[in-house]
């Protein structure tokens, strides 16, 4: 009627009483109907009373109830639990980083963690963990003037992370960092300065061809001007015989000064045919 294993119930509390733990019936029954598993619970509580570790009923009951696995942990923290830095499972094999030398290092760690019963409710899990011993090492790393120093001294980057406290607000203390392996990537530094240097080249040839195409576009005014200016001339020309030709009609002009006109032209003439070919001028007998 109240959906209740009685049978589960009565072996848990008889398994409490045997190891000296007094649970009464009622309050495993609520756990039961609460969703609760009433059986990790008393393996929890015996697992911690065996070891010293406080764990009342009521906290072993919030930390079933939040999710978590209680017998586990009560196990990680009487056996301390060791997690990748990064996580495998993530996708991520390592932890890439750049000194200011500008060289990549890819980094695991190891991180030693126990389980803190009375933070385990409301603290952050070991994904928190992970991300903050990795933002701690990249610090180091990014702070280092070259790599080798980072290589000649690993254990810095574990005492810098330990020193930070990162555990604060989390369910799990931080016994040790260690750094399993270090190596060396790609010249992340020399490849930046290679494609600033592509990307300024690409620049400066996109300006040299603009100025290199401004250059012809006033190259093609400046001979279309001189047509046009040309042609203005040929037009003036075109104008003196008839010019002439009515100064004769008005006699303003006379035989002599026509013929006078004539030379000069015939005299500029040759000269434009000298410079033309580059001969000079004969000198007459």
């Amino acid at each position: 009627f109240r959906h209740v294993d009685a049978h589960t119930v009565v072996e848990c509390r008889i398994m409490a009483k045997k190891a000296g733990i007094d649970i009464a019936s009622s309050s495993l029954e609520a756990h039961q109907l609460a969703g609760g598993n009433v059986t990790n619970i008393v393996r929890a509580l015996i697992a911690a009373s065996k070891a010293n570790i406080e764990l009342s009923f009521d906290r072993a009951c919030a930390i079933d109830l939040s999710g978590r696995d209680v017998f586990d942990t009560v196990k990680t923290s009487i056996n301390p639990k060791v997690i990748d830095c990064p996580d495998p499972a993530k996708g991520s094999g390592a932890l890439d980083a750049v000194t200011k030398d500008g060289i990549q290092l890819k980094v695991k760690a190891r991180v030693t963690i126990r389980t803190k019963i009375d933070r385990l409710v409301g603290g952050a899990t070991e994904e928190t963990i992970i991300a903050r011993v990795g933002e701690g090492i990249i610090t180091v790393i990014g702070s280092s003037e070259t790599y080798k120093k980072v290589l000649e001294k690993p254990d810095s980057i574990s005492n810098f992370v330990m020193a930070k406290e990162l555990d604060g607000d989390t369910a799990f203390q931080i016994l040790s960092v260690n750094i399993v392996s270090i190596d060396v990537g790609d010249n992340i530094g020399a490849k930046l300065q290679a494609d600033q240097a592509e990307a300024d080249k690409r620049i400066a040839q996109a300006e040299a061809e603009k100025r290199q195409g401004m250059a012809n576009a006033r190259g093609q005014e400046m001979k279309a001007l001189s047509e046009e200016n040309m042609a203005k001339v040929l037009a003036a020309e075109s104008e003196v015989p008839k010019a002439i030709a009515q100064a004769f009609r008005e006699g303003n002009l006379g035989i002599m000064d026509y013929y006078h006109i004539k030379n000069v032209q015939a005299d500029t003439e040759m000269k434009t045919s000298i410079s033309k070919t580059g001969l000079p001028p004969k000198t007459p007998l």
